[in-house]
């Protein structure tokens, strides 16, 4: 009998696929050597005989299907593992276990309740499986199960994702990585547009856990269709031999085989209005990434952690990153660069010097600093210019008075600059606050909570700074930098400690480098209901913003969309239309995701946690507030094996 189940989630924000491994195919015709290698190391067991990836994408959602058929052919039992490297911002919606021929199917219930189930069932010899989502960089999804000897067992896991936009263009990233070779691997993606493509690629296979910038292409082994101008299939089906030929490209050990990520790039036709609005079914999307438009003149001030844990390889790859960031600014934009550690400091440009502030890292007076700021005569913001650039790279090399971490001191010492410039040009500049950190504050306020309270107060006025947050290796507090931003306007990133820092830290920025509106709002006639977010900061070149809700068939629902831009306030108009399949998924998912931001801005979460709640109940979505749980007794069934057995309409069978 099958004797254990285990589920698991983990959240690992970088994917580490495999170790580095020597082994060399010269060419696409094996020797006879290779070949008997190659038979080697397909010979396992259990076996991994087949693993087919579909992913139908229409609307911008995603849907992916991953079916993995394995066996065990010895005259034993042997545990099998099934693992899934998902998206940051996928949901999984379904699950099952094909064994002798009967299928158990996971179902998604509360955590706590998900939680009982499981313990019961383990309490009476049951075996059982309960997964739940980490509410923070969830990727990995595993299950092990024993297989009866000879026999075989089918995985199947659904899970769906809205396609973020950035730099022009939306990325579809499957993640490849059965463990071994296999005879019969294939990932099939389809694309279904309402507008026209305007470009398709499939670029690279690229590791996951680092960026590089000599990624080997794929246009010899991908096969594009075109189906129509809108609508285009992609296949990619390596045979043994090229398996191990991407695994060693790839720094995979041979006996894992093909272990990476495959991407497909593409974007739509756009409307110079920047807007597609579609309706179908009692549900409409609005998707807003208008063109033509001028970059906003920005004041950036860069909030830096000049600690001692920062001594070393972290400060250097600061140092890379910031001198291409530098280079990246436009000729209109203010900065400034805030280094911070038991104190805080200012750059002069003038005489291209770190300047003290003069607060005390025991200092009792945060949140009313101001007039010690005053009093220290800082520096104003730098203009962009060759020269300003130039005298920056040189200053921020400096080493020196690297000590305790102070983040509240440097935080407000940014948000001062902000203001002060904010007073001098009202309206002129668009102030964007990027504050970097690799450890907890220990000096000055040392609670999580208490900064992002006080930072919150400070922060405020008609043109508050969107802060921007970037945890640095695994001692920044990721829950602390996630709220800090979002109840300022902006988003957390992680940053990983590996060769490539400096490049995650630049590819960052050229997210946020060129926003083009400001105060953008979205307004419906009044039919419309359940509308996600309305509001927004900025929006970013490349980008896109997206605004979903319910509405009666035949109706044009949108009113205008008004934001700032650099000639002043601007009101956007755009057509309707019928997308090319059903939206209603699409708006559960991004009313679910806008929930749980929300939830970082709030004292109390419990309203939101069960309006979060519901949805993913209704619509099985494994969420930070679901989990996924499937029960298999020993001897009796209590699962509803025939419901499961029925495939239901929409079913996991019905994914094509």
């Amino acid at each position: 009998m099958y004797r254990q189940m285990l589920f698991l989630i983990s959240f690992c924000g970088c994917t580490v696929f495999a170790e580095s491994n020597n082994f060399v195919v010269t060419s696409t015709e094996a020797t006879k050597e290779q070949k008997t290698n190659i038979t080697e190391l397909t010979h396992v067991n259990p076996q991994i005989y087949s693993m087919q990836i579909f992913a139908n994408v229409s609307n911008r959602f995603a849907r992916t299907l991953i079916t993995s058929k394995v066996r065990n052919s010895d005259s034993t039992p042997h545990e099998t593992t099934f693992s899934v490297v998902l998206p940051d911002n996928a949901f999984i919606s379904e699950f099952e276990m094909e064994i002798e021929e009967k299928i158990y199917k996971a179902y998604v219930k509360e955590k706590e309740e998900a939680k009982k189930i499981y313990q019961e069932a383990v309490s009476t010899g049951q075996s059982a499986a309960h997964v739940e989502q980490s509410t923070r960089d969830s990727k990995i999804f595993t299950v092990s199960v024993n297989i009866e000897p000879e026999s075989k067992t089918i995985f199947r896991l659904a899970y769906e994702e809205l396609l973020q936009r950035q730099f022009g263009r939306y990325e579809l990233v499957i993640n490849i990585h059965p463990g071994q070779l296999v005879e019969d691997l294939g990932v099939e993606v389809h694309i279904n547009e309402s507008r026209p493509l305007t470009f398709q690629s499939v670029p690279f296979l690229q590791t996951g856990n680092e960026i590089s910038k000599n990624q080997e292409n794929l246009n010899d082994f991908v096969q594009i269709n075109s189906i129509s101008n809108k609508s285009i299939s992609v296949k990619f089906t390596p045979d043994i031999e090229h398996q191990l030929k991407f695994a060693k490209s790839l720094g995979s050990a041979k006996e894992n085989g093909l272990a990476g990520q495959f991407v497909v790039q593409y974007d739509v036709e756009r409307d110079p209005q920047g807007g597609e609005v579609l309706v179908r079914d009692g549900y409409f999307v609005h998707f807003f990434a208008p063109s033509e438009l001028q970059p906003l003149p920005k004041h950036v001030v860069f909030v830096l952690d000049h600690s001692g844990s920062m001594i070393g390889r972290k400060f250097e790859q600061v140092v890379e990153a910031m001198k291409n960031i530098l280079s990246d600014l436009i000729s209109k934009d203010l900065f400034d660069i805030v280094w911070f550690s038991e104190g805080a400091s200012v750059w002069n440009v003038e005489t291209n010097t770190f300047v003290d502030t003069n607060i005390s890292y025991s200092h009792s007076n945060y949140g009313h600093l101001e007039p010690t700021l005053k009093e220290a005569n800082l520096p104003e913001a730098a203009s962009v210019s060759d020269e300003n650039i130039h005298k920056a790279k040189i200053a921020i090399e400096n080493y020196e008075n690297m000590a305790s971490t102070n983040i509240i001191g440097g935080l407000e010492v940014g948000l001062f600059l902000i203001k002060r410039t904010e007073k001098k040009f009202p309206d002129k500049y668009q102030p964007i606050l990027i504050f970097l950190t690799d450890g907890l504050p220990n000096v000055g306020i040392d609670s999580g909570d208490e900064i992002v309270t006080l930072v919150s107060k400070l922060n405020d006025g008609a043109n508050r700074a969107p802060i921007f947050s970037l945890s640095f290796g695994e001692d920044a507090d990721k829950d602390f930098l996630r709220k800090l931003s979002a109840q300022n306007l902006g988003f957390s990133r992680h940053i990983y400690e590996a060769a490539d820092a400096s490049l995650q830290l630049h590819n960052f920025y050229r997210t946020i480098s060129l926003p083009l509106l400001s105060n953008v709002t979205f307004k419906y006639v009044d039919e419309v209901s359940a509308v996600t977010k309305v509001q927004y900061p900025i929006l970013f070149n490349g980008s896109e913003l997206i605004v979903a809700g319910r509405a009666p068939e035949n109706l044009d629902v949108l009113l205008n969309v008004t934001g700032r831009c650099t000639t002043g306030l601007v009101n956007f108009h755009t057509v309707q239309s019928k997308p090319v399949s059903s939206l209603e998924r699409l708006w559960a998912y991004l009313t679910v995701q806008q929930i749980l931001q929300e939830r970082d801005r709030v004292t109390n979460t419990t309203e939101l946690t069960k309006k979060a709640l519901d949805i993913s109940l209704k619509y099985s979505f494994v969420t930070p507030v679901s989990s996924l749980v499937v029960v298999k007794p020993n001897a009796t069934d209590s699962v509803d094996t025939k419901a499961a057995v029925a495939r239901p309409e929409g079913g996991i069978y019905n994914f094509h």
